[in-house]
């Protein structure tokens, strides 16, 4: 790599590699007050005494910091495996009978629903994507990325990136405001415009989200809808995994819609369990899950999109009088239903 130490400044360099201001704290240079100068004009107008009292070598600092850098970035840049297709092969039910179909193939741009009774195995099933099982996992199944399983290292380096998933419970628990956090995101993976990706997750986030927030906003103050919301659009926007595992999105709070058309705009491959209707008959298509397997694969169907658009208005219906309830206001059934 290349950093010119006759023009960028240490501030600069500060900016575009964070972890770079450890190296010069752990290696004993004082830059204190020169944050302004360049990297060389920083370096000397250290006090020669102290160059001496602490054996500092100019040259072998520049060459051991662009290797730490160089070896820092390999930790934080996002190495994302490309997902054009998922594939998943048949396992088994818990009953040891071998699940009932040949194979399924999952597109980028796609949205999956898996639906099923409470303890089926809808999470299992998430679960084997999100470890591209290979036969390896109590469903014996086996998934494929790009038509082919993952090497053992693709699997489970800690900078494969190939799933992000979206639980439930979504709590913060560090003490930073809501821009503050996105920095420190957009930071670690070395974006480029961090300012821009920062407004651009902001603006999507309260888009979604039932309540508004600001930049400003202590991230463990923000309901459990803002805080679904924050890490949706954090998660299409920043994030590089091809792959969204979403588990139970129905009470987050959000636009549930503009959530998964945002997930889907950016490329991603969603898989959402779910027990909502209006989710499942968004989807492209359902997987059926009972008795710890897949049961059923449905396409949805002209029909149900039709039955989709009447559920949706009557989401509509319900969202507006649960605001106008929030706010004091008086329902009138009549009223409702003609302004739908």
């Amino acid at each position: 790599m290349q950093i010119n130490f006759k023009e960028l400044t240490i501030l600069e360099l500060f900016n575009n590699y964070p972890y770079a201001r450890d190296f010069f704290s752990e290696n004993f240079i004082p830059i204190e007050g020169l944050e302004h100068l360049t990297i060389d004009e920083a370096l000397e107008n250290i006090d020669e005494d102290i160059i001496e009292d602490r054996a500092i070598n100019i040259e072998v600092f520049k060459v051991h910091l662009l290797e730490y850098i160089e070896m820092m970035k390999s930790f934080y840049t996002d190495e994302a495996i490309e997902a054009h297709n998922i594939t998943i092969l048949p396992g088994f039910y818990k009953d040891g009978s071998k699940e009932n179909y040949d194979e399924l193939e999952i597109k980028s741009g796609e949205i999956i629903c898996i639906v099923g009774p409470t303890g089926s195995g809808k999470s299992r099933l998430l679960a084997d994507i999100e470890w591209a099982a290979n036969k390896d996992t109590p469903t014996k199944r086996t998934v494929l990325i790009n038509g082919k399983t993952l090497e053992t290292k693709e699997r489970f380096s800690a900078s494969n990136k190939l799933v992000a998933q979206l639980s439930q419970n979504m709590n913060f628990v560090m003490d930073l405001t809501v821009e503050e956090f996105l920095d420190l995101h957009a930071s670690s993976r070395l974006v480029e415009n961090k300012d821009d990706i920062i407004k651009n997750i902001f603006d999507k986030a309260n888009d979604l989200a039932g309540e508004t927030f600001k930049l400003d906003t202590p991230i463990t103050s923000l309901s459990g809808g803002q805080s679904r919301a924050l890490m949706i659009a954090d998660t299409a926007i920043l994030s590089k995994s091809p792959i969204v595992l979403i588990d139970e999105i129905e009470n987050a709070g959000i636009d549930r819609k503009k959530a998964l058309e945002l997930l889907v705009s950016e490329e991603k491959i969603v898989l959402m369990s779910t027990h909502d209707p209006i989710l499942a008959l968004m989807g492209d298509k359902r997987i059926i899950i009972n008795n710890g397997g897949i049961d059923k694969i449905v396409d949805t169907s002209d029909e149900e999109r039709n039955i989709l658009h009447k559920l949706e208005k009557l989401d509509k219906i319900m969202f507006n009088m649960r605001n106008k309830l929030r706010y004091g206001k008086k329902l009138e059934f009549e009223e409702e239903i003609e302004n739908a």
